[in-house]
């Protein structure tokens, strides 16, 4: 790999990172000087493991929801294609002790959800492919190993 790419996470060595953790992957400028934060969030190790789609929808759904109960600053939770973690963007903020504790938080709550957030054809493009003890198992495990998520690389 000689050449950098546009994209951020294709210049990663994804041989050497160790999930889980959560690391700044990029920091974006606006014209207008706003910031925007994003963040790795690595659950699964790649190439290794990887989340069940229906864990995966309802995680995305749940965190999406539940994430803003705690920050107004969230920009967008997007899950990455390769299934093993989510992309996690926020607007002037810059503390990474707090983005932790904001995750933490947010996973906390996943584990005393009753319901996946949106969850019907009205407001989800595929409401068939949703499984809240499947999201719930995947937040589980990954705060049991909240003393890992400062450690990317092995």
């Amino acid at each position: 790999m000689s050449d950098k790419m546009n994209v951020e996470s294709f210049n990663l060595d994804h041989t050497k990172v160790k999930a889980p953790y959560v690391r700044l992957a990029d920091i974006k400028t606006g014209l207008n000087g706003d910031r925007i934060h994003k963040y790795d969030m690595r659950i699964c190790q790649p190439n290794r493991e990887h989340m069940e789609m229906p864990a995966l929808h309802s995680l995305e759904h749940l965190m999406a929801e539940l994430s803003r109960n705690h920050s107004d600053r969230i920009v967008d939770i997007s899950p990455m294609g390769c299934q093993t973690g989510f992309y996690v963007a926020l607007i002037n903020h810059d503390d990474y002790d707090d983005v932790l504790t904001l995750l933490q938080k947010t996973l906390e709550d996943v584990l005393e959800a009753d319901a996946v957030p949106a969850c019907n054809e009205m407001q989800c493009g595929w409401a068939a492919s949703h499984s809240l003890e499947g999201a719930k198992a995947i937040a589980r495990g990954f705060l049991d190993k909240r003393h890992e998520w400062t450690e990317v690389f092995a």
